[in-house]
């Protein structure tokens, strides 16, 4: 372990550096800099070489270029138990550089800010990212430094051994430093791809940042995590036990199909990644019950979302049945307060979830499946009437809600609804023709059905065959909306103008597998 002679430290965050520069002054570390951390360094009081006086060259072109210089790379780069390489540091007079104390131009939070475009070209950071890629690359001789959180973690090192530092702390920050590179250049190609509307280049990057380790994954022989773009994931946890995997996967499904709702309406329950309730009846309460009406045993154990603020009349109404997750667009003090007392209930604020996503994904086998995001905003212009019989613009609407409702539900899908809510949902089945039965089955075992309301369905995808309608048409069903496709889109028609059924296509499929 040789001991760290000299520093160059650049950071654009300044947050913390008294306390590593400290320690740097106890070991008798020269440091090196230039610009406004040399500056930095001068207020607070620690000697320090500018950069240009150290290389012998000014920085030019606005400061694009300070440290990009043979003297820098030289002495970070050369081999220090390398006889060759020592005679050429000695020839060219160049001096090792043992550690590098870099961050970089704050990119992403320029571009999050909405800045000029010319101020975001000048906040891609060159000599930063090769600075530390070079000092990650000689681990075995440099210490790289590239963010403020790894400062305790070197002044216990150097403490530890006495301005020095071991081989296995040097590799990990190495593949600390190769990430954070990584992850910049990520952002800076997203900026472009995005720009220049390439929606699946020759090659892909993923980049998030770590929100948390769940506990384990689907099954407790499971590893799992969650990432996301920022440092703040997409929803608040208010309260409650931490979340799981499946917790994580129940709330995205939830919320998926919740802001896809009329603005401040809605209630939607979901257990095992599909619903098995929904209604956007204008009283909350009553949306609420309409939603667990319609599989109130299934319901038991899930989550529910709302997308609207919580108040406390609907809190109490909640308390009463046992959910894992309860989601709102906010909440006010007192119902916050009062399920606050249910300790392990998981409490979460979706309201500044951001709707905008435009791509999603699926990992199987090493390679990744990518498409774009089913979110489309339905308007009667989606959808075209077939049949005789026409539906008037309530009825229309509600079918819309069916259809809506429908495409968030795991393929194969049927949904039966009567004015604005679920009554019977059939979802996953490898037969369309079972996923209607399984529909019906749930509707009969807990609807008591006024006579006046019209039952409506809706289904993902074409059916293949009559049977599908037809057995949603026996047990009551008027009204059908369904993608259309089918070689037998005649028949389907043909039937439902012989039973004086309402039969609206759709112009796109839904399928949610």
């Amino acid at each position: 372990m040789e001991k760290i002679q000299k520093a160059l430290i650049s950071v654009s965050n300044k947050d913390n550096l008294e306390s590593v520069i400290d320690s740097l002054k106890k070991y008798k570390i020269e440091i090196i800099s230039s610009g406004g951390t040399y500056k930095k360094i001068k207020n607070l009081g620690f000697k320090c070489t500018e950069l240009s006086n150290f290389t012998g060259t000014n920085e030019i072109l606005d400061g694009r270029v300070k440290t990009l210089h043979p003297k820098i790379y030289g002495g970070i780069l050369f081999k220090r138990q390398n006889k060759k390489h020592l005679s050429e540091i000695k020839k060219k007079g160049y001096e090792s550089i043992d550690l590098v104390i870099v961050n970089f131009y704050p990119f992403e939070k320029v571009l999050s800010n909405n800045y000029s475009h010319n101020k975001i070209i000048e906040n891609i950071d060159i000599g930063g990212p090769s600075m530390v890629r070079a000092a990650a690359k000689n681990y075995k001789d440099v210490v790289v430094i590239c963010n403020p959180n790894q400062y305790k973690y070197l002044i216990d090192e150097i403490n530890t051994n006495n301005g020095s530092t071991s081989l296995d702390f040097r590799k990990k920050l190495a593949e600390e430093a190769f990430m954070e590179t990584a992850y910049y250049e990520s952002k800076i190609f997203e900026f472009f791809n995005k720009k220049n509307k390439n929606i699946f280049p020759s090659k892909i990057f993923f980049s998030g940042k770590l929100i948390k380790k769940t506990r384990y994954g689907e099954n407790p022989h499971q590893e799992a995590a969650i990432y996301a773009k920022n440092y703040n994931s997409d929803i608040i946890q208010i309260s409650g036990k931490e979340l799981s995997y499946n917790n994580y996967n129940d709330i995205y499904s939830a919320l998926s199909l919740t802001k896809s709702l009329p603005h401040n309406r809605g209630v939607v329950i979901i257990k095992h990644d599909n619903p098995c309730g929904v209604s956007i009846h204008q009283n909350k309460i009553k949306s609420f019950k309409e939603a667990l009406d319609s599989d109130p045993i299934s319901a038991y154990g899930g989550i529910v979302s709302c997308n609207f603020k919580m108040k406390i009349d609907l809190a109490r109404e909640m308390s009463k049945i046992f959910f894992e997750v309860i989601i709102a667009n906010g909440f006010d003090s007192k119902s916050l307060n009062f399920l606050k007392k249910k300790k392990n209930l998981r409490i979460i604020d979706s309201s500044e979830l951001k709707g905008n996503i435009e791509l999603s994904f699926k990992s199987k086998f090493n390679s990744i499946l990518i498409q774009s995001t089913d979110n489309i905003i339905f308007s009667k212009k989606n959808f075209k009437v077939v049949s005789k019989k026409k539906p008037n613009k309530e009825t229309l609407n509600k079918l819309i809600f069916a259809f809506n409702v429908c495409r968030n539900i795991k393929s194969n899908a049927v949904v039966i609804t009567q004015n604005y809510k679920t009554v019977g949902i059939g979802s996953g089945q490898p037969s369309r023709l079972d996923s209607c039965q399984l529909a019906i089955n749930k509707m009969k075992k807990f609807q008591n059905f006024k006579k006046n309301e019209e039952l409506l369905a809706a289904s993902d995808a074409f059916f293949p065959f009559v049977d599908g309608i037809e057995k949603l048409v026996q047990s009551g069903v008027t009204a059908v909306i369904q993608p259309s496709g089918s070689k037998n889109d005649k028949d389907i028609i043909r039937f439902a103008n012989q039973t004086n059924t309402i039969l609206v296509f759709s112009k796109t499929r839904h399928f949610s597998h």
